[in-house]
């Protein structure tokens, strides 16, 4: 028998009409009366009374009607259920993190924490952050690892996902630095229009930004010049004199160090970031479970730490 059946099934009990319902289930309708009958066959019991119209079940075909969705149900938890059986015994432990924090924190991060880390196998998925969220909703990764502001909360903050505050950063508005040694783009000095690279608008960083009184963009004058998705392009556009992009010092500590990339406004402009660990809601295996206590434990006293200062 084919799951698909089942759901065959369902849509004809409910309209009561073969043509409808290979029109619901996007098929011909002889296509669709086949495996009407296959089910029967299966089942060795016709389902429908087809000398009426609209077709009527059966007495099989009624309990069959209450049989079907328990069936169905049983079938769409089999992936979930399977997934914790393997999860209880894993010793894998599978990050999703931006792309931006893949290249800079992540690493020295994983590090701290290496005596948990290197007991199993460590995958790690570097993606846009809404793909991030989708793999966590799915249960395909246990941790995404993202930047966050409690001005902008995302969907996993909103959909009640645990998590742990296990850095901090901050978005800095930088471009290159001109002839005079000075920032290139600067809107408070030049009284000109400052280009803009811009982040997508389907980007975290840009909702965080878009979304905090600090983005300094208010009574600024600029012209949106580049969009990107990624920190990382908006980097590279600002390294070649593009314009001003809005970055995390995380991602520009080594360009501006070297005089590569030059803050280019006040303070006030800054946007301060945290960096959290979102865990997925279903139980951990052992390693992971590990894991998250010892960055828990991590966080508990860095906070101690702060508030004693």
């Amino acid at each position: 028998m084919h799951i698909s059946w089942l759901e065959d099934f369902m849509v004809l009990a409910s309209v009561g009409n073969f043509s409808r319902a290979a029109e619901d289930r996007h098929m011909t309708q002889p296509a669709f009366g086949r495996r009407v009958r296959a089910l029967e066959e299966w089942l060795g019991a016709e389902l429908f009374d087809r000398s009426t119209q609209p077709v009527k079940l059966t007495v099989a075909g009624q309990w069959f009607q209450g049989v079907a969705p328990d069936l169905l149900a049983e079938v769409a938890r089999l992936p979930g259920a399977a997934r914790a059986v393997a999860e209880a015994n894993s010793k894998s432990l599978r990050f999703a993190a931006t792309h931006a924090l893949s290249l800079t924190f992540m690493p020295g991060w994983l590090r701290s924490f290496e005596a948990h880390t290197m007991a199993g196998t460590l995958q790690l998925e570097s993606d846009m952050l809404h793909r991030c969220e989708a793999l966590l909703a799915q249960s395909k990764v246990q941790f995404v690892l993202c930047h966050a502001h409690a001005q902008a909360p995302g969907p996993l903050e909103m959909e009640g996902y645990p998590f742990l505050c296990v850095g901090s950063d901050v978005l800095l508005p930088v471009c290159a630095a001109g002839p005079d040694g000075l920032a290139l783009h600067r809107p408070e000095h030049s009284g000109a229009i400052v280009p803009l690279l811009a982040y997508s608008v389907d980007s975290g960083l840009g909702n965080i930004l878009q979304r905090t009184s600090e983005g300094g963009l208010r009574g600024a004058h600029t012209k949106t010049v580049f969009t990107a998705h990624l920190a990382s392009v908006l980097r590279t556009m600002a390294l070649d004199g593009r314009g001003m992009a809005w970055l995390p010092r995380s991602l520009v500590d080594a360009d501006l160090a070297a005089g590569r990339l030059l803050v280019a406004g006040p303070d006030s402009w800054n946007v301060e970031l945290e960096i959290r660990l979102y865990r997925t809601h279903a139980q951990l295996g052992p390693a992971a479970e590990a894991l998250w206590n010892a960055v828990a434990q991590s966080a508990q006293g860095r906070a101690s730490g702060l508030h004693r200062e």
